[in-house]
């Protein structure tokens, strides 16, 4: 017998390319088909068959608070009740607004978008006009949006799907974005001595999410910093997995490097689509209407999107305090499993940063894209099937990140576990 959720994948194949919304929810590089979820609570999931989930997932990090968390759910409902679009400014927007300003003090001022997408494409249409540069630098696996000039060897769904890059990319715009090995401080200096002066701005995660978690090497942060500066380009930091979600602020708060301008997103939302870009006045007084580089959304602001991400960030303001033990219990939960697998002999890497993590199948250190996809991709889908089987949700990618929330509790931690001793021991007949 056929489950829900297979009839229903049969009918959004007929409706919509691949059957979904967003490629790496097809499952294609896992095997299978796609969960269809009815609900979510808390740390869980249930699909349409009446299945449940611990989430690893949280709808791809804004989840940090855990699923229809009280406050935010109410906090919709009375926005709710006074409308749902005005298509003009509330007082919403600007209480979200100070709030991030005040988290960040690279931040000066801020405008709110719908996407990460768009607020990354942004930020870099505003670094081209401030400068009068055209050409930008990114680095290889880093994903930054499906903007056409970010999807040039980019992370997250294009490293899935083993897509090199994306047709439809004009050959002109690709000519214009350089890319570079993340944390490759040599090859960074050498493309300044061969570019500077014709780059508006290099876009990088301070930590990667997108190709898996992977850290900044010693150096590598400071050195963008400092170079950039010299050479008259924005700094562009993507927070937009970030944010809000390794310590309250950003990376930027915990390793004290401030860059020009900032992309949010995810978090800042609690769960409803939003983005922002900000950073200096100088800088962003260059934006429409205060000056020429135009941007505008009809849904900028959305008083849904502002009264949840407002209620989800006051919520973790007063919880400053208890990220680190958010992250210190992730870290015994990648110790713990990574512990099972090399007791199984199964060659593992797991890379950590805060709450995030990711289980690389590997002998070798990940550090960047070209470690991250040389990688065991298939062993990982064998071990994303054996935990999903046994009610672990984990993301359908072995280049994503996994999200431990707030409400991740002692009792899922320890399922986890279970499930993933088990798993293991299906996947030993296949060493």
């Amino acid at each position: 017998m056929s489950s829900r959720s297979e009839d229903l994948f049969e009918i959004a194949a007929k409706l919509l390319p691949g059957g979904v919304n967003s490629p790496v929810r097809a499952f294609r590089s896992v095997g299978g088909i796609p969960r269809f979820i009815d609900r979510a609570s808390g740390s869980r999931i249930f699909d349409v068959d009446g299945r449940e989930y611990i989430d690893y997932v949280g709808s791809w990090g804004p989840m940090i608070l855990g699923h229809a968390h009280p406050q935010v759910q109410e906090a919709i409902r009375k926005a709710v009740e006074r409308g749902t679009s005005y298509g003009a400014p509330t007082v919403q927007e600007i209480a979200l607004a100070q709030t991030i300003i005040d988290a960040f003090p690279s931040i000066e001022k801020i405008r709110m978008v719908s996407s990460g997408t768009e607020a990354a494409m942004s930020a870099i249409r505003l670094a081209r006009g401030y400068t009068g540069r055209e050409k930008i630098l990114k680095f290889e696996g880093c994903y930054h949006g499906h903007a056409d000039s970010l999807l040039v060897k980019a992370g997250s769904g294009i490293a899935t799907l083993g897509i090199p890059g994306s047709p439809g990319v004009p050959a002109c715009l690709a000519e214009l974005t350089i890319t570079l090995p993340y944390n490759s401080i040599e090859a960074f200096r050498a493309a300044l001595d061969r570019h500077g002066k014709e780059l508006a701005c290099v876009i990088v995660e301070p930590v990667a999410g997108n190709m898996g978690v992977i850290e900044p090497a010693p150096g590598f942060l400071e050195t963008l910093r400092e170079l950039t500066r010299q050479h008259g380009i924005v700094l562009i930091f993507d927070e937009v997995i970030t944010g809000f979600r390794l310590a309250y602020g950003g990376v930027q708060n915990l390793c004290g490097i401030e860059p020009d301008l900032t992309c949010l997103g995810k978090i800042i939302g609690g769960g409803l689509p939003v983005g922002a870009f900000g950073g200096s006045q100088a800088i962003m007084d260059y934006l429409a209407p205060a000056g020429p580089v135009y941007q505008a959304g009809t849904l900028s602001g959305n008083p849904l999107a502002m009264a949840a991400g407002l209620a989800t960030l006051e919520i973790l303001g007063s919880r400053r305090d208890d990220y680190a033990a958010l992250n210190h219990r992730t870290e015994e939960l990648c110790h713990a499993i990574k512990d099972l697998f090399g007791a199984a002999g199964i060659p593992l890497r797991i890379n950590r940063a805060g709450s995030l993590f990711t289980l690389f199948f590997s002998d070798h250190d990940v550090v960047n894209y070209e470690t991250a996809s040389s990688t065991d991709a298939d062993r990982y889908a064998v071990f994303f099937r054996g935990m999903l089987e046994r009610g672990i949700y984990l993301a359908p990618s072995a280049f994503e990140a996994a999200f431990v929330s707030f409400a991740h509790s002692d009792e899922d931690l320890e399922k986890t576990l279970q499930a993933c001793a088990e798993t293991i021991d299906t996947m030993k007949g296949g060493l």
